[in-house]
């Protein structure tokens, strides 16, 4: 049976989410606007609504707080996400993972390739599974197309942290989870991680846990 918002306009379903203020409630894992295929932008939006709404994003992302966060994570079906990381780590962090700071950005209708055969492995946690995280593999540069808030076109290489931001956004528009992409035996809760797994890598954890590191 289809949740009543299923059948409520994006652009009424948007007014109703911002009306409320403040920040957006996030989805957990378990909901289906998290599964589903994602509605690509098209102007569903009108310009000023689309603002505010992108607005509430980034209040969210700040208030979870996260370095992106994807509409269907507020349970609105479209192509569109935010992304933006101060990078506030210690120097050994930022040289082994490649984590810079990067501006707010927005990403419209959003997709990536896989730019040389790199690939790096490090845990990653999601808003919308609260309390773990898991080290999944991931290409360590892409290319990302698509537009901005604005309709302008984007077409740019993202590397290291940047590069896993991008692509763990761009998979929420797609459906996917992180742990869909996970090394399932690193899971960890976020006070194991905290305890024992704080590394810069997750070499130790691979260890003592059993998993490759790929």
């Amino acid at each position: 049976m289809a949740h009543p918002s299923d059948r409520v306009p994006l652009a009424e379903r948007v007014e109703e989410l911002l009306a409320a203020g403040g920040p957006l409630p996030i989805v957990s894992a378990g909901d289906p606007v998290l599964r589903r295929g994602i509605e690509p932008f098209d102007g569903q939006l009108e310009p000023a609504l689309l603002a505010r709404f992108v607005e509430a994003l980034r209040v969210t992302m700040h208030a979870a707080p996260g370095v992106g966060v994807a509409a269907p994570q507020v349970g609105v079906g479209l192509r569109i996400a935010v992304i933006e990381d101060p990078a506030p780590v210690p120097d050994e962090v930022r040289v082994a993972r490649g984590r810079v700071p990067q501006p707010f950005r927005v990403l419209v209708n959003p997709s990536y390739e896989p730019v040389g055969d790199d690939r790096a492995a490090f845990f990653e946690g999601c808003l919308s599974v609260p309390g773990w995280q898991a080290v999944v593999a991931r290409h360590a540069s892409v290319r990302l197309t698509g537009q901005d808030e604005h309709g302008r076109a984007v077409d740019e290489v993202f590397t290291g942290w940047p590069a896993r931001i991008v692509q763990h956004e761009t998979d929420h528009l797609d459906g996917l989870l992180y742990l869909d992409r996970a090394e399932l035996r690193s899971l960890s809760s976020n006070e194991a991680m905290a305890e024992r797994w704080a590394q810069p890598t997750p070499d130790a954890a691979s260890a003592a846990l059993g998993f490759e590191l790929s």
